[in-house]
Parts: structure tokens; sequence; C-alpha cells
């Protein structure tokens, strides 16, 4: 077996020489189509299609400079893609029946029902799909193109930057192999100068008012608040650039009364007659949105009434929230329906939403540019133990299955999005990409449709009754950096399917995954880059993926599964290598490696080969994998004892823990440089996991001076 293992010809771009190509194979590379996407505050993404290199020897390098500066830094090469299938499967038969991913592919181009005969076992949950299964017909049938993808990132928001593309063959570049893009990352919003200004009041104040006042949001925003029968009557009074200051007080209609007056009068004025929603249809620009904030005189609270959705901004682009207190809803805010529509350029900053069952929603593909950061989101699950929805350590305790009160905190589609610095606590999911089925237009992309270029950064997800991020549904260009996951009953960081990547999982920080540890890669994800966490649970990615790549990684075991790395994949190009292990003690298997057979670059119908080793040293001498990983405990740590396996509902509290590395431990100088990531490392060579020695811890959840002066953990 070892003559056959995969060469690590490129330790963390993904160009692997697996096998010669054939005869008939073009090996050379043309370049094609050379694409920015669109920017966020603080990334830029570049896709870079090809024609040929077959072989898959090609590179792309990539440096950046800020324009007009004299300096280029490097950043990580892009990641190659080459023609990966997602088909969205789970389960053996997802992969060993070809011809059942031609059919779903078919149906799905002519817009056509799945083939009576549908072939059994094969839906997205797993076993029992096939005809009476609930998953005979699998909404994903995608190839990736052949190109190259990847992202600059750690930027400055509102600032040029120039990104160097070198592109490189040994068996020939045929066209231009150097290019020089320039692009520029937005600015954070912010309400605009110059706009009018009202002053919304809540029913019954009678203090002294700022003019123009208004008694309640809906009679500010539009000519006239609709009271009962013309609620279709008044156009908007807020044009691009004007802001509602909203004044303290609650504000909560008495919907189910007609007309103002008794039993309550005045309540009838804020115009939410019998569904309880705001709807507002008005946009603003990216330079001059449409402001709904906070005036700073005390709390202003959106009491739902338990209204269904509260704000309706389906149809408002660059509409702005800060400063908010949201609450007794199911949707806080619908910002778009899948076929249906929805917004672009909506921000929520420095809210408070409690007690709703999802907080923010969008899955319509058009949607950009979202910016939602420094928010506190608290669901309704319980606050004080956690429950999962499905597996067998869950079934024993009370309140099983988790029961679905509070879905997700932030649902997102689209592109150009931002989600950064939330602090989210007891919901099934904190934040979400929509798994909306194969990208419209597939096979033909929409380029102003394909979900890329989004980030989420730096938020602090606790207690999780699935996952804490899910990046299901995703395209290219996906960045998870530096979050911190607690408590997440079915896997912290979850890839279920990617089209194609990369998707990066860069610094985060997961503890206690009793269900199934800190990743979840299922349903056929391609191109997924893991690199520099810090995992105390089991990486358990059957899979199977493609295209996907571990380095600079903290993994250690937990007991959620015997094998502490389990790795499942399609593509022989997948690697793995520079991470610190610590097994479970006496497993018989602690490494899995599951791909096809060594002299196969990939294979997308037979299942993957099982491999299953009981050290480290057997797992890199079979597998060639992890050559430069080491073993490590929990003593790398300044302060971290494993979860209690024995009580999995216990929740633990992060500030009970302390995820520095010691100086001297085995994690310490034992990483490779990755350009961007890693720079500024101190020592030799960069640490293992999530924290440099002497680096700052990164500030998790909203940010000091973004804080909310009430603290709304324990109102459910």
């Amino acid at each position: 077996m070892t003559a056959c293992r995969p060469v690590l010809a490129a330790l963390f771009t993904g160009s692997i020489l697996v096998v010669a190509a054939p005869a008939s194979a073009q090996t050379t590379t043309t370049p094609g189509e050379l694409s920015v996407e669109p920017p966020t505050l603080t990334a830029l993404g570049v896709d870079w299609k090809i024609g040929g290199d077959d072989n898959r020897n090609a590179r792309v390098e990539v440096s950046f400079r800020k324009k007009g500066s004299g300096d280029w830094r490097g950043a990580l090469p892009l990641l190659r893609l080459q023609r990966e299938q997602v088909n969205g499967r789970v389960g053996g038969p997802s992969f060993t029946d070809a011809r059942n991913a031609a059919e779903n592919a078919a149906a799905i181009a002519s817009r056509s029902p799945a083939p009576a005969t549908a072939h059994a076992g094969g839906g997205r949950g797993g076993a029992g799909g096939g005809e009476t299964g609930p998953f005979a017909f699998s909404p994903f049938a995608y190839t990736a193109p052949n190109m190259f993808s990847g992202s600059v990132f750690d930027l400055e928001p509102d600032t040029d930057y120039e990104v160097r593309l070198v592109l490189s063959d040994p068996d020939g570049v045929r066209g231009e192999a150097q290019k020089i893009v320039a692009a520029r990352t937005r600015r954070e919003p912010q309400p605009a100068a110059g706009g009018k200004t009202y002053h919304v009041y809540p029913v019954g104040y009678d203090g002294p008012r700022q003019e123009p006042s208004f008694t309640g949001l809906m009679a500010a925003y539009y000519m006239g608040a609709a009271h009962f029968d013309y609620q279709n009557a008044y156009p908007p009074r807020v044009q691009p650039g004007d802001t509602i200051l909203v004044h303290a007080g609650l504000y909560v209609s008495d919907r189910f009364h007609y007309m103002n007056g008794a039993p309550r009068p005045g309540y009838l004025a804020l115009a939410t007659v019998f569904d309880g929603t705001y709807y507002l249809s008005q946009s603003g620009t990216p330079e001059r949105p449409i402001a709904i904030k906070a005036a700073g005189d005390g709390e202003a609270i959106f009491d739902g009434d338990g209204a269904q959705n509260l704000f309706n901004v389906m149809a408002a682009n660059y509409n702005y929230f800060e400063g908010l207190t949201i609450r007794n809803t199911n949707v806080a805010f619908l910002a778009g329906i899948k076929g249906i529509g929805g917004a672009s350029g909506f921000t929520l900053k420095r809210s408070k939403i409690y007690n709703v069952g999802r907080a923010v929603h969008t899955d319509w593909s058009g949607s950009k540019n979202f910016y939602i950061a420094d928010n506190t989101f608290v669901g309704r699950h319980d606050p004080d133990r956690m429950m999962g929805w499905n597996g067998a350590i869950w079934q024993k305790f009370p309140g099983y299955p988790e029961l679905l009160v509070s879905e997700y905190a932030i649902k997102i589609y689209g592109q150009g999005h931002v989600v950064a610095h939330n602090y989210l606590a007891h919901w099934h999911d904190g934040v979400d990409i929509a798994t909306y089925g194969n990208p419209d237009g597939t096979p033909n992309e929409i380029a102003d449709r394909f979900p890329m270029s989004i980030d989420i950064t730096d938020n602090d997800i606790y207690n999780m009754g699935d996952n804490c991020v899910e990046t299901d549904g995703g395209g290219r260009n996906i960045r998870v950096f530096r979050n911190r996951c607690f408590n997440t009953a079915a896997g912290g960081l979850s890839a279920q399917p990617l089209f194609g990547g990369p998707v990066y999982f860069v610094r985060n920080l997961v503890y206690n995954g009793p269900g199934s540890g800190s990743l979840k890669y299922v349903a056929t994800p391609a191109g997924v880059l893991c690199y520099q966490n810090t995992f105390i649970g089991e990486v358990n990615v059957a899979g199977p993926a493609s295209n996907e790549h571990f380095r600079n990684n903290l993994i250690l075991a937990q007991g959620a599964s015997e094998a502490v790395f389990t790795v499942g994949t399609f593509t022989n190009y997948s690697t793995s290598d520079y991470n610190g292990f610590r097994p479970n003690r006496d497993a018989a298997t602690s490494f899995q490696w599951n791909s096809p057979p060594f002299e196969m670059a990939a294979d997308y119908v037979k299942p993957p080969m099982v491999r299953r080793y009981k050290t480290l040293a057997e797992y890199t001498g079979a597998t060639g994998q992890d050559a430069h990983s080491v073993l490590v405990d929990y003593d790398v740590f300044v302060g971290v004892t494993p979860p209690d396996m024995s009580d999995p509902q216990r929740l633990y509290d992060p500030a009970r823990f302390d995820f520095r590395l010691k100086p001297g431990s085995a994690a310490v100088d034992r990483g490779i440089a990755l350009p961007n990531i890693t720079d500024g490392f101190t020592g030799r060579a960069p640490d293992l996991g999530a924290y440099e020695i002497d680096a700052p811890v990164p500030q998790y959840g909203p940010r000091p001076a973004a804080r909310p002066s009430t603290d709304h953990g324990a109102q459910r």
C-alpha cells in the first residue's frame, strides 16, 4: 500500500499529484475568466477559471498590497477545484449508484419530478430513502468548475487593494500567467449625514418631544399610520439617508381590536393590525441607508405580542437597525424567501433579540451585503442543560428530542454578507447558510446568485441543539474565522454540502460536542480548508467529502466517538498534516482515512475504502498523511480539562477555561507557516491551534463599545 500512497507535493494548496494524466488529457493550463467576488469589510475573494491541467499540478500564488504601497504580502495560494461532484447524499447508495445522481440532475434540469423508480437508500436522511423514504429525490446535482478560487482576508475596511495572481504549471501555461486585480473592501454601514430625522414615541408617552415626532414607527416611516382598513393607503415618508430615532418605551400593538379608540386608545396607531407585522418597503442605498435606531434615552422595546413575524423587510433594501430590543415573535426579521424575493443591504447592529424562534432569515439568492454585528441573540431553549435532536446519547434524557422552539438565530444566503461579533445562546443552530439546493442556474452558474463571499467571524456561540455554524449550501469563499463554540449537541462546525469551495474554518475554538464531536462534513461537500483550529471533541468527518485539507489544528478526543480523527473523502488529493492529536485512551482505532484506492485521483461512484489504524505512526506509514503531526494531551493548555462524557447535558462556562498554550508544550512551534493566517508568529514556527503564544486572545462576541447595557440571558 505504501508504494501507492499520494504524493504530498504541496502542503496547503490542494494541488496534489496523484497519478499521471492519461495520454489524451490536456496537461498544460489555459487561463480563462478571472473575476473578483463581492467584497466584504475585511476580505476579497477571487475566482480564476482555467482549461486543462488534467494532471492537477498547476498553482496560483497570491500576494496583495494596499493600492499605491510598495510591498507585496503573501496570501494562501488559491484552492484548485477540479470538477468535484456534489450530490448531497448521505450513506452508501448516495455514491454507489451513479445512475441515480444522473437521474436527479436530469430531473432538476427539466424541472420534472424524480423518477418513480428512484434507487433505494439515497436521501439526505441516509438510510431509508429510495421509493419509500422521504428523500428519494436529492435536490443537489452539481459539478464544480475547472478553476482556482480563494480569499485574501483580515484586510482593512473601506480600503483599496491590489491582488497579484501568478499561475504556474510545469507542463506550461498557454496565455497570460500573471494578473493584478484591484478591489475595495466595504465600509461598515452607518446612518447617513444630511438626511431628515424623525422622532418616534410609544403610545401613552406624555413627556416633552423632539420634533417632528410621531406615535409609533409606521407613522414616521409612512405618511400616516394605517389604523384599520387603510392599511395600504399611505406612501413612504422616509427617503434614502433619513433616520428614525426610536425613543425609550414599549412598542406593542393591540392588533385584535378594530378602529382607534376603546378599549386601548392609541394602540392601533402602531399600524400592525391583525398579523402584528411591520411591513417596511422603502429602500435606501449603500451610502444612504434608511436608519431606524434607538434614540439613546433608554431601552426601546419592540414586543411582537406573539406575532409570526415582526419586521418584514423583504422589499426594503438598505434598511438599517441599531440599538433596539426585539422580543416575543417567531421571526424577528424576515428578509427573503427562496423563489419569491428579498432584500439587500440589511443591517442589524448593537441590538438585543430574545424570546424569538428565528432572529434573521433570508434564503433568497439575490440577497447581498448584510451586516449583522455586535448583537445579542438569546433563544428559548433550556439555558441550564444541553439537549439534542438525534442520536442515542440523548434518548435517555427527559425532553428528547429537542423541541424546536428557537430554530436558528441567523440564516443567510447570497453574497457579501458579514456576521461578526455576536453573542448567540440557546438555539438549535447559531449561524446558518441556507441549504438552498443547487445554486441558481446549475449547471451554468448565475454570477450574481451564486452563494459566495460570506464572513462569519468572531462570534461567541453557546448551547446549541445542533450546530454552532452551518456553512451548508455555501459555494465559494465562505470564511468562518475566530468563532468560539461551547456546548454543541451535534457538531460545532458543519459543511453539508458545499459547492466547490473553498470554505475556510480558521482559528475557531470548539469545546464539548458530546453528540458527534467538533466537525460535521456530510452530504458530499467539496472544498473545505480547516486550518489552525482548537477542537476539544473528535473530528469525525466521514463525509464523504472532496478536496478537504487540514493544517495546524489541535484535535483532542473527549470520548464522543472512538477515533480522534476520521476522514472520508472521494479524492486522494485531500490532505492532512502538521496537526496535534490526543487519541482516546485504549481505543482500538484512533485514526481512519477512507478514500478511493490510492492509484485513483478520485472516485465518486464506489464507496471509499475504509482504513483503520490504532496509532499515529501506523496511520502515517500507511497513508502518507500527517507525517509532521504530533501527539498532545490536555496539558498543552494553561487551564483546560476534558468534558465529562458521563454527563453529556452539562453546560461548560468558557470563563472557567484558559486555552492559551503553555510555553514549551508539545503544541508550540509545531505548525507550518500559512501566509495571511500565521503572519507574525513567534518562535521557530507557528504554534498549533487557535491561539499563538504572545498573541492577543480574540474578542468573541460584542465588542466592549458595542455591548448592550442589559443582559437578557435569563429573559426567555
